[in-house]
């Protein structure tokens, strides 16, 4: 596996990526479904769960990525 200059795997630094920005989204859409509701359009609401439900599995997906990784192979140089 090529090591990147974090000196972790670029698969490893690409997961934890994807894993932070689906969590950080997910919290900023808790904002947007309570900015919708505000507005009464519940159902612009129920978009932003959709998707602050789909950031949350893909963040949970990168976990388990990341923990076979660390079980499988050496995490760093």
């Amino acid at each position: 596996m090529a090591t990147g200059e974090t000196g972790f795997d670029d698969v490893t630094f690409d997961l934890v990526s994807v894993q932070y920005h689906s969590l950080k989204a997910g919290h900023d859409y808790g904002q947007y479904v309570r900015d919708a509701r505000n507005a009464g359009r519940d159902d612009i609401a129920e978009f932003f769960e959709q998707v602050m439900s789909e950031d949350s599995d893909r963040a949970k997906r990168c976990h388990e990525f990341l923990k076979d990784l660390a079980g499988s192979t050496p995490a760093t140089k």
